[in-house]
């Protein structure tokens, strides 16, 4: 064989990412970055009590994890109130997305999502070879009434939204979500991206049956709980959807280290709360940065903060060069008007003094550069 016999639909896709890593990045400037803020994860890191476990954990590495992932199945379904069988783990939201999406969506099946939305998920759909259709942002949020308008026009399989949203910060009511489940098509199951949910304010998160078969609720140790690295994300929902991941996923792809680190992070909640607090104070300090540099910090509910330049995306491209070529590694929305922003990760004190000091820089480099 001279060449790999891909399908016609994979050999139709262009090769690409969703995000370019900052490890990619350092590589291409010759540097580590001084300071890392735009992937969202915890410079405070995991729990001292998960890091022990894991450490402890890797003396068994030898075996495979649990491939029922007993233990952390039923600790996640008494932290939710629900039944081991009504949760699904995985290897982040990403890997439980790619794999509902293999479960649900075929040839030319639709889906709704937002546009500017997390890109992963439209990846994977594509991937299947689904038909992606976008509604837009309602001013800085996702906007529940258009997603259910077009799941009515159009009766996909699946509608997505995240609440708290990546990547404005912003998020809904939980009342807000509960209205939209009542509103869905019967055909169609809502996707309910709770990745930011730990640092949302209380009243964010609704009251949903695990049962109800109408929406899948996603969420990650990757963010509050500090384990970005480790790749753990889980779902709760019915118990027949539950049970359909098991035709299709990886049995083995969540290891002993990744299920020993996520138990004893769930476990300690006092350290989640101290996260949320710092997370808290990071949100008013780049806030106060964005302020004092001309730019308008939107309102977050995450641990990052979206900051709207007052421009255009070309200027917030500028910018975003000019912190890359002095070692600051943040991210913008990549689809207008959300292009006007840049979006930085909440960080310690000495990353957001590195920040401090860069943003004025970059924000005079891009002025030079287009005026």
């Amino acid at each position: 064989m001279t060449s790999p016999r891909l399908t016609p639909l994979a050999a139709s896709l262009p090769s690409t990412v969703p995000f370019v890593g900052p490890e990619t990045q350092e590589r291409g400037l010759g540097q580590p970055f001084r300071a890392r803020l735009g992937a969202n994860e915890s410079l405070f890191g995991p729990s001292p009590k998960a890091i022990a476990a894991m450490a402890q954990a890797a003396a068994e590495v030898w075996m495979y994890g649990d491939p029922e992932l007993h233990d952390l199945k039923a600790a996640l379904a008494a932290h939710h109130g629900c039944q081991p069988q009504n949760i699904v783990v995985g290897e982040g939201i990403d890997g439980l997305l790619g794999y509902l999406v293999r479960l649900m969506v075929g040839l030319g099946d639709k889906v709704v999502t937002s546009l500017g939305a997390y890109p992963t998920f439209t990846f994977h759909v594509a991937g299947f070879g689904g038909e992606i259709i976008r509604v837009p942002f309602k001013g800085d949020h996702e906007d529940p009434e258009a997603l259910i308008a077009a799941a009515h026009q159009h009766r996909p399989k699946l509608v997505y939204i995240s609440n708290p949203d990546n990547p404005m910060g912003s998020h809904h009511p939980a009342a807000t979500i509960t209205a939209m489940i009542r509103a869905l098509p019967p055909e169609t199951l809502m996707i309910l991206d709770e990745a930011y949910i730990d640092l949302a304010p209380p009243g964010t998160a609704p009251v949903i049956a695990a049962d109800d078969p109408r929406v899948i609720r996603f969420r990650t140790f990757s963010k509050g709980y500090g384990m970005a690295g480790l790749r753990v994300g889980y779902a709760i929902c019915a118990p027949e959807l539950a049970q359909a991941f098991d035709k299709i996923r990886n049995h083995f792809g969540m290891g002993r280290i990744a299920q020993a680190g996520a138990l004893a992070a769930l476990a300690d909640q006092d350290w989640l709360a101290q996260v949320v607090a710092r997370v808290a104070k990071g949100r008013d300090r780049l806030a106060a940065i964005a302020r004092d540099n001309g730019a308008k910090p939107l309102p977050s509910a995450t641990n990052f903060v979206t900051m709207d330049l007052g421009r255009d995306g070309d200027f917030a491209r500028a910018t975003l060069r000019a912190l890359t070529g002095i070692g600051v590694f943040v991210r913008m929305p990549g689809v207008a008007p959300l292009d006007r922003c840049l979006r930085v990760s909440v960080g310690d004190d000495a990353a957001l003094a590195v920040f401090a000091e860069a943003l004025p820089q970059a924000l005079a480099a891009a002025r030079a550069e287009l005026g």
